[in-house]
């Protein structure tokens, strides 16, 4: 079984995924790179074979099984009704179920700063930021080491210590990604249909397996203060 996220989705979905034997694989912003995807593991140009389960983007697109090939809200409303028909008749919300995954897998907590410059300036200030940022990568951000800096436009990643690089196998594109040594992540992209660069922050928290509900408010608590200090370092960053 297989579950497709894009690369700027949360790494929730891999550890549940994961939980439940299934491969998770990431693919480039939008969801026509999923459906590529798809497209390429039926036809056997994407081996070995993996049976797809569903798809999703941090923009809420959505897709269960395959016979659709772009988002689906429809199915995917559908499949929310069912959710909350189910807990229901187990006396559950799907607030409480999303907190028990986040027991079981950590909790984890996503946030997304955009700054709009239209016309030609805003399109160079635009390329000057992203320039900056690939060619001085930061080696901190929010006072926490960056391990690792990606460059999905040269397809590189690099480990910051020892300085060793490996393929990202993806196709090219202009995204960069700070990964922090406490799991933090930090992505940057340009819109490609708006005059809008785009800042993406994911943190997450650990928790033992015994963990207790008021631990995880405070692993949440943690999680939003993170993510607020990850934007101000970077909106500094870039200023």
């Amino acid at each position: 079984p297989l579950v497709i996220k894009t690369v700027v989705t949360t790494d929730q979905q891999e550890k549940i995924a994961k939980h439940y034997g299934a491969a998770c694989e990431e693919t480039l912003t939008g969801f026509k790179w999923i459906c590529q995807l798809i497209e390429d593991i039926e036809t056997g140009k994407n081996l070995p074979y993996r049976q797809y389960v569903c798809g999703g983007e941090e923009s809420y697109g959505f897709l269960a099984g395959s016979f659709v090939r772009d988002k689906d809200a429809v199915s995917a409303c559908c499949i929310a009704a069912e959710m909350v028909a189910y807990y229901k008749s187990k006396g559950k919300t799907l607030t409480q179920v999303l907190d028990e995954l986040y027991l079981r897998h950590g909790a984890y907590l996503e946030s997304m700063v955009t700054f709009t410059l239209p016309g030609m300036d805003g399109a160079a200030r635009i390329a000057t930021i992203m320039d900056a940022l690939r060619a001085n990568p930061p080696k901190e951000i929010a006072g926490t080491l960056v391990e690792k800096f990606r460059d999905l436009h040269n397809g590189q990643e690099l480990e910051l210590s020892t300085k060793k690089t490996q393929a990202i196998p993806l196709p090219s594109s202009n995204v960069l990604q700070f990964i922090l040594s406490d799991g933090s992540k930090v992505s940057a992209r340009p819109s490609g249909t708006e005059p809008k660069i785009k800042f993406y922050f994911s943190v997450n928290r650990e928790l033992a397996s015994n963990a207790r509900p008021s631990e995880l408010e405070l692993a949440k608590a943690s999680c939003a203060k993170r993510i607020t200090e990850l934007e101000q370092a970077f909106k500094a960053l870039i200023n």
